[in-house]
């Protein structure tokens, strides 16, 4: 780790003289007030929130940027981990404050959502390959305690917001290229008319992909029309859809395979042509009426399927018994939902107090099959029907919160959600003997609590509590052995519960702010892999965990059109309990000791950016360097994929004309040239657990807008 820390400290003090001057330049009668609404359902500013957010506008989002991945704009903030994994074929991998890193599909332990619309479905488990981040006007990111409020989750909430339609017409069309075959085409027409905006994006990408086998294409539609009905009421209609009709999985390689050769597929990979198809559809609807001067309803309707093919990798030999569920999975999703809350302002006792109550249900609909992966001497193709189940998932929540301020200094956020998630199973093989019922029910009631004293003008100081609850998702359930000899869910594992504690600070004005915040959170029934083989995890509960770090944010603005951006984090994630797991084919025990590091995790990580825009003639620029520690592969914490740094740059040209606006980015990514892996597959069964990232890359990008009023 020494090696590590080195040159993050020198980093850290190479920036830190610059950021000195940009204190020295602030103005003390000037504050900092960026507006999020994901921790309290209603317009507040950061600094007078006892909760650890950050808001990502549009121009982080866009300029420079591909716009394809959230790991594009999340390594900005602190406590996040976000790898794009070069592999189309697989989600990000994404965690808040250790949460979600063991996830061996999607996204689990982050609540996710795209205006008002949950991308994460009733079991926990979510997905944000939907999400558009070509028309997105800003991003929020919440950790810790407060993410209780939202349900069943226990790192955090991810919510992007698109655009509004702005007054007149408007057209869009952007065209990017860069290594690796890399194109993305985007579309997109906005407008406002008396009552009525909207905007309708449009995109294209495709890439050859950095490894071997690693090629995708994905086809992303999202729109958004907005309609003041009268003076009191407002409905917004979303819709979007994505489809990907082939995304190569290059798989992982073990450390001998990545010393060789890092570009190459991973074993099997070109043989049984591992790959994954989607289909995403979702509409929704959000109703906001003001009830009185005091009173606000707004109701949440939302609805949508998704379609998931996945030919893995697994060797015909092992598919030989019928009781194994094949090498392909299919599965067919329906989910809907909806969202009714009230919020209500008013004085009590002559202070301000503000209360949202209200009642959530969401509903997924699985249809599972399995298939293997050959017929006779075919590989890679879809062949026998080995696994046919229907899966039902619905939660039923209601929550309370309120916000109160009872002195000039003090404001007072807590609230509580009640959450029933029920998992039903209906095992229709084998065929011959009918089907088999089974289901499982988890409950949870889980309190929050915060608490804001403004020390002075600009500093703020705030302390927070919240109990947290993420129940095992279907893909966590899939398998109670790895050769499907046990058939069904595994409707044995128990809800994780945790226990989050947090503190902090939030200080700064118009050119520099900075916040602070300590957590210490313990976890029991923490889930993890049991049994990792054949191509299926088994989960279990772990007992005791401990996460316990700080994150630190810092911004900044200088004379000369320069500012800067700085995030770390330190985490000690870890066991608190032996316990014994199960690896690899036939099962090999290990007792995992108490203070074994939570795989995925490094233990530091540092984002630092200085940008420089040169406004009379339209340039910007951005260096920034990533660092992170080492991470563990495995829970037995025998092997880790190394700690690295990188810089990259982004430049560009903006030039506005009366109705024409242009812009041209270039992006040089990992300038250095640095090999290294930025992720891994958590306990992959046979060692193959590196996601290596590519060398020296590069990007160009074009957007030409008109819009038909000056």
């Amino acid at each position: 780790m020494q090696s590590f820390r080195q040159p993050l400290l020198a980093t850290l003090f190479s920036i830190g003289p610059v950021l000195t001057c940009g204190a020295a330049a602030a103005d003390a009668d000037t504050e900092l007030t960026t507006i999020v609404v994901t921790a309290t359902r209603m317009p507040a500013s950061i600094d007078e929130l006892p909760v650890s957010i950050n808001r990502i506008d549009e121009q982080q989002i866009s300029q420079g940027q591909m716009q394809v991945n959230l790991s594009e704009t999340l390594d900005s903030i602190p406590g996040i981990s976000a790898q794009m994994r070069q592999n189309y074929a697989q989600d990000l991998q994404l965690s808040i404050r250790g949460f979600g890193a063991r996830s061996q599909f999607g996204v689990r332990g982050v609540r996710l959502y795209s205006d008002g619309i949950p991308g994460t479905m009733p079991d926990g488990q979510g997905q944000f390959s939907q999400f558009d981040l070509a028309s997105a006007q800003h991003i929020e990111v919440m950790r810790g305690p407060f993410s209780a409020l939202y349900g069943n989750s226990s790192g955090g909430v991810i919510s992007v917001f698109t655009e509004d339609g702005r007054p007149g017409i408007g057209v869009e069309g952007s065209v990017e290229a860069g290594s690796f075959s890399t194109q993305r085409y985007g579309l997109k027409v906005d407008g406002a008319d008396g009552d009525v905006n909207y905007v309708i994006d449009g995109s294209h990408f495709q890439t050859d992909g950095y490894r071997d086998h690693s090629a995708a294409e994905r086809n992303l539609f999202n729109s958004k029309v907005h309609f003041d009905l009268d003076d009191v009421s407002r409905l917004t209609l979303v819709a979007n859809a994505i489809t990907s009709p082939s995304s190569q999985d290059p798989l992982g390689l073990t450390r001998a395979q990545l010393a060789v050769d890092p570009t190459q597929a991973g074993t099997n990979a070109l043989a049984y042509n591992s790959r994954k198809s989607l289909d995403n559809e979702q509409l929704g609807a959000i109703y906001e009426r003001d009830l009185s001067d005091h009173d606000t309803l707004q109701a949440t309707l939302y609805g949508g399927h998704r379609s998931t093919t996945q030919f893995q990798a697994i060797p015909a030999s092992t598919e030989g018994s019928p009781a194994n569920p094949g090498g392909v999975i299919a599965l067919n999703r329906f989910f809907a939902g909806t969202d009714l809350h009230v919020t209500d302002r008013r004085l009590l006792l002559d202070r301000p107090l503000q209360w949202t109550l209200g009642l959530s249900y969401d509903n997924l609909e699985e249809h599972r099959e399995g298939f293997t992966n050959f017929i006779g001497d075919e590989l890679g193709v879809e062949g026998a029907l080995r696994r046919h189940e229907n899966n039902r998932v619905y939660d039923l929540d209601e929550y309370l919160q309120a916000q109160w301020d009872p002195f000039d200094r003090w404001r007072a956020i807590a609230g509580v959600r009640n959450s029933v998630v029920q998992v039903e199973d209906r095992n229709l093989m084998p065929i011959s003997t009918g089907s088999v019922d089974t289901g499982v029910r988890y409950s949870a009631t889980n309190p929050v609590a915060g608490v804001v004293f403004r020390a002075a003008d600009q500093l703020h100081l705030y302390g927070s509590y919240g109990r947290g609850f993420e129940t095992p998702t279907l893909n966590d359930l899939a398998y109670r052995s790895t050769d499907g000899s046990i058939p069904g869910l595994n409707l044995g594992l128990k809800p994780a519960r945790s226990d989050n504690y947090e503190l902090g600070l939030k200080a700064g004005n118009k050119l520099l702010h900075a916040d602070l915040a300590a957590f210490y959170v313990q976890t029991q029934d923490e889930l993890a892999v049991q049994a990792n083989a054949a191509g299926r995890s088994v989960y279990e509960n772990i007992g005791q965990t401990e996460r316990r770090g700080f994150e630190a944010g810092l911004d900044s603005t200088l004379d000369g059109g320069f500012s800067t951006r700085l995030a770390y984090t330190y985490i000690n994630a870890v066991t608190a309990e032996p316990y014994t797991t199960c690896l690899g084919a036939p099962c090999k025990e290990f007792v995992i000791h108490t203070g074994s590091h939570l795989p995925a995790v490094p233990e530091d990580s540092i984002y630092a950016a200085l940008n420089w825009a040169y406004v009379p003639q339209g340039f910007t620029a951005t260096l920034e360097a990533i660092s992170r520690a080492q991470i563990y592969a495995d829970d037995r914490n025998s092997q880790a994929a190394s700690g690295y740094t990188v810089l990259n740059l982004r430049f560009g040209l903006e030039q506005q004309l009366p109705r024409w606006h242009i812009t041209e980015y270039a992006r040089i990514d990992n300038l250095g040239n640095r090999s290294y892996v930025g992720s891994v597959i958590v306990n992959e069964t046979n060692m193959r657990f590196y996601e290596p990232e590519p060398g020296r890359s590069f990007d160009l990008m074009f957007t030409l807008a008109w819009r038909d009023q000056p």
